[in-house]
């Protein structure tokens, strides 16, 4: 017999602000702790000097979590100039210290070679895996290990201003980009060498920035409950978004009740109006039930991908 999860199967997605010097680890256990959930897990690790939004994942949501890490994002970074750690932020060690010499027209010349679509050699302190591990793991050991290049687009790249040796942009980029690697490339193009001292993640996909919350105010909650003699959830469930909000791009393909006990066991159902090999939310009746998502097959029907167990709904 299977043994019962310890927990609650609640399921949505909280959109914790963090806080830095934390990792997204701790995070996420903290909020599974607080919310007594049965599973827990984020959607793309930000660094301990990071902060801001990191999307987790409660319960059956983090079946869908996969397609976040797909998903841009857009963050504000302020680089120190001058200075090359070998992290390249202010939590490594600094390796080379240089004058600052460049002028206005030069840097924002330079600023414009990153916009667009190019290629980037990931950071050995990246989570990007090497044989199981993440790059990160060798690092920390002084090994280098071979990387290829990646294609990666920046949408949008803010000047927002520079001040001394401080410079602060704003970067709306695609999956796979890492903001460390643009300012160190940065640095090395302007001849100074540049690290980051602030990251903060201001967008994760379409998600509202004005639902984030600390987890100082969510502890608040949680102590205002227990005051109250009332159960958390009263006050914490309130806060979750949809379970399918991770997809919520995704187009959606109704389905009845019969057809829904077909798709439940893996079997593919007819739908009408998509694209082979597009993926849908699959939703049933009028009730638009969230049930998982689907890819459309060359019969026109929907295989069911990732399913919702409703059990624990």
């Amino acid at each position: 017999m299977a043994r019962k999860r310890k927990g609650r199967p609640i399921n949505g997605v909280l959109l914790l602000d963090k806080a830095t010097g934390h990792s997204s680890n701790d995070m996420v256990q903290k909020v599974k702790r607080l919310f007594g959930a049965q599973k827990a897990g984020h959607t793309g690790a930000l660094d301990p000097l990071a902060t801001g939004m990191l999307p987790i994942c409660l319960g059956e949501a983090t079946k869908f979590s996969q397609y976040l890490l797909d998903s841009d994002k857009r963050y504000r970074v302020i680089a120190k100039l001058g200075e090359r750690t070998d992290t390249s932020d202010s939590d490594g060690e600094v390796v080379e210290t240089r004058p600052i010499e460049f002028s206005h027209d030069t840097l924002l010349e330079k600023i414009d070679f990153f916009r667009g679509k190019t290629k980037q050699v990931p950071s050995m302190f990246s989570a990007l895996k090497h044989q199981g591990k993440p790059l990160y793991h060798y690092a920390r050991q002084g090994i280098t290990v071979e990387r290829e290049a990646r294609d990666i687009e920046v949408f949008e790249l803010l000047f927002i201003r520079h001040e001394g040796d401080e410079l602060e942009l704003e970067l709306h980029v695609s999956k796979g980009t890492y903001i460390r690697t643009i300012i160190d490339d940065l640095g090395e193009m302007l001849g100074c060498g540049a690290h980051i001292t602030m990251l903060r993640r201001l967008e994760v996909a379409t998600y509202p920035t004005d639902k984030m919350i600390s987890l100082d105010d969510l502890q608040a909650l949680h102590d205002k409950a227990i005051a109250e003699e009332v159960m958390p959830s009263v006050y914490l469930d309130e806060l979750l978004l949809e379970m399918d909000s991770p997809v919520d791009n995704f187009p959606v393909a109704t389905i009845t009740e019969d057809d829904y006990r077909l798709a439940s066991h893996g079997n593919p159902v007819k739908v009408d109006g998509f694209n082979e090999g597009e993926l849908v939310r699959i939703k049933v009746g009028t009730e638009q039930r969230f049930i998982g998502v689907g890819i459309i097959d060359s019969q026109g029907r929907v295989q069911p991908k990732r399913m919702v167990v409703e059990s624990q709904a």
